[in-house]
């Protein structure tokens, strides 16, 4: 959990956001994404990376696509694990973050799940198809392992659920843009001015916006409006999908994620005279 702390308190002082490009453990396939990891990481002020699977009901076509073709190449989630583990041995201030479906924690035990993780070396787990209303058991086996539970805050919550996930959560927020699915087929929604206020008021953990984010400009009016960072998935994965298919090249994606990441240059945030 001190990546998280340690990265926003050094971006708030440069007066900067986080950008934190997103994708799925395993795709195209182990080895690729392994060198597909270094050069996000490389434009990254951290990462989110989702450990595949077959249901995948919070993501859109994007993202389940890249998810069916992990599977399809041999991922599972203790695979997806040791890319983690290779990747923190060779970014070892670099905050990682999982995203994962219940079933994934659960099937294993939350405590052995959450052990796995650490041992790892990643820093959070955001489980999408758990509210915060039935997060407790799950935030707690995550605290206990000395993993961060992350929770998603919606436009349309009652101030109750910002309550619990100000509680509960750890690392960061993860703020929806709008309602549905990921994906770069509908945009991010206005920046969720009142819901990052709301959370501010709470105390809750750092709040970075994510659906639909894909364009240098969504980054600096989500960064303007309050937030501490933005994610960009189903926008990078489409991008690794080209670069699979052997339809772009990795300058490319190499172009576009540094323009992403100098977006988040542009704050609202002061530094420190």
């Amino acid at each position: 959990m001190k990546r998280y702390a340690a990265r926003f308190a050094e971006l708030a002082a440069a007066g900067r956001g986080a950008f934190i490009p997103f994708t799925v453990l395993g795709f195209p396939d182990a080895v690729r994404c392994e060198a597909h990891l270094d050069l996000l990481a490389a434009h990254a002020d951290a990462l989110e990376l989702g450990i595949p699977f077959s249901d995948p009901v919070a993501d859109g076509p994007t993202i389940q696509r890249a998810a069916t073709a992990a599977l399809q190449a041999g991922a599972t989630p203790a695979r997806c694990l040791a890319l983690v583990a290779r990747l923190r041995e060779r970014h070892p201030a670099l905050p990682i973050g999982l995203l994962v479906y219940a079933n994934l924690v659960v099937s294993r035990g939350l405590q052995r799940f959450y052990a796995d993780v650490a041992a790892a070396g990643a820093d959070s787990v955001l489980v999408a198809d758990v509210p915060s209303e039935e997060g407790t058991p799950f935030a707690a086996a995550a605290r206990a392992a000395g993993v961060a539970p992350v929770f998603i805050a919606s436009p349309n919550a009652a101030a109750a659920a910002h309550d619990r996930i100000a509680a509960l959560g750890a690392g960061y927020t993860y703020v929806l843009t709008r309602a549905g699915v990921t994906g770069v087929e509908r945009d991010a929604g206005t920046p969720a001015t009142a819901l990052l206020a709301a959370l501010g008021a709470r105390q809750a953990p750092p709040p970075v916006l994510g659906f639909g984010i894909s364009r240098p400009e969504q980054v600096r009016a989500g960064i303007e409006a309050g937030a501490a960072g933005v994610i960009s998935g189903s926008a990078v994965v489409e991008r690794l999908h080209g670069l699979a298919a052997g339809k772009a090249a990795a300058g490319e994606l190499s172009g576009w994620l540094g323009r992403m990441r100098d977006a988040a240059g542009v704050s609202a945030l002061q530094p420190p005279e």
